[in-house]
């Protein structure tokens, strides 16, 4: 079960992570992590597998099978030349009304997972990814590319800005606790 737990948590947060973080957060030891990574290496590391893991200055990334680097990048160079979904338009707005603001802050607004999201808005350029040390997480801000596109200087020049900003009730929200997701 360990080894499923970290290879879901690698997978939801599709960059590296330190193994230190996956002791403290999972409460696992040392030996325990160490044995998992291997155990997922040694699963997915084939030529039979399209996803790798990769360890590189004591953090580990589930990444694409290296061979197959050319047709994902097709993929996503496709995949990012579209036009925005309606999901990715609603967490574009609540970076630009809220940020900085972290994932999960953003997906205790929209109720729902936002990792693909998240992941084809920075592919396009559209947010930026940041490190809030009081917080100790990342927090998104859209990028000055964005703010070219939407024809725009400066955030406070969106529509009601000062109203979404200081939203009682968005502030209430984020400062709830999360809720705890069930087991799967």
């Amino acid at each position: 079960m360990v080894v499923t737990t970290i290879e879901a948590v690698l997978f939801a947060a599709a960059k590296p992570i330190k193994l230190k973080d996956l002791q403290k957060h999972l409460g696992l030891s040392q030996e325990v992590v160490r044995e998992a990574i291997d155990a997922l290496s040694v699963r997915l590391n084939t030529k039979d597998s399209g996803i790798h893991l990769i360890e590189h200055n004591d953090a580990v990334q589930l990444v694409s099978h290296p061979e197959l680097g050319e047709d994902v990048a097709k993929f996503l160079r496709v995949e990012a030349s579209g036009p925005l979904t309606r999901p990715s338009l609603e967490t574009l707005t609540i970076i630009a009304y809220r940020g900085p603001i972290t994932k999960p802050e953003i997906e205790m607004i929209r109720g729902v997972n936002c990792s693909l999201i998240m992941r084809n808005l920075l592919i396009r350029g559209f947010v930026v990814e940041g490190m809030d040390t009081q917080k100790l997480q990342s927090v998104y801000t859209l990028s000055h590319e964005f703010l070219q596109a939407l024809g725009i200087t400066h955030l406070r020049d969106l529509p009601e800005y000062h109203a979404f900003q200081t939203n009682e009730k968005i502030t209430e929200l984020l400062a709830r606790q999360p809720l705890e997701l069930p087991e799967v």
